[in-house]
């Protein structure tokens, strides 16, 4: 893969900078009584979805900190639906997370617009990935929100026609 340009990179942080507002987007007019419904089986819950995006965006800061910070940085995956299960994420109010979401995702943008290019090409190891650097990075987390943020709009729709069909 080549190196990405200085415009390739600015425009991938914009957009990762506009993934929270993404999420708050697609969580309007969700009926918050609905955010647990599992409407498509084997697939998050929206409640699901908003614990993930906090606990990943936690992580994978650090992981981008990592590869600027230390030499040959080695970066673990992380089972996600085994946080999703055993942290419990339909059971807990999704406030907190959205602001945590929010909150290091903004911390995370402030810091990418200050790497240099040394900084943006540091090689790292991923021990699922294998080869990754603070652009592979970008790569992924600038739509990681937005992917989402659909999600939770199926959901939401889903949960619209459940309401329209039981009022019926």
């Amino acid at each position: 893969m080549s190196p990405m340009t200085r415009e390739e990179r600015q425009r991938l942080i914009d957009q990762y900078a506009e993934g929270p507002a993404e999420v708050v987007r697609s969580l309007e007019g969700f009926p918050a009584a609905r955010l647990t419904d599992r409407p498509f089986p084997g697939k998050w819950t929206a409640a699901e979805i908003v614990h993930h995006l906090s606990d990943s965006e936690t992580i994978s800061g650090i992981r981008v900190r990592r590869l600027v910070a230390e030499d040959h940085a080695v970066i673990q995956g992380y089972d996600q639906e085994r946080y999703a299960r055993d942290l419990r994420y339909n059971q807990r109010d999704i406030g907190p997370a959205l602001e945590n979401f929010r909150a290091v995702r903004a911390a995370t943008t402030q810091f990418l617009r200050q790497l240099t290019d040394d900084e943006w090409a540091r090689a790292g190891w991923h021990n699922e990935m294998g080869a990754y650097s603070p652009e592979i990075w970008l790569g992924i987390y600038a739509v990681h929100a937005h992917g989402h943020a659909e999600q939770i709009r199926r959901l939401r729709d889903a949960a619209s026609k459940s309401t329209q069909s039981s009022k019926s």
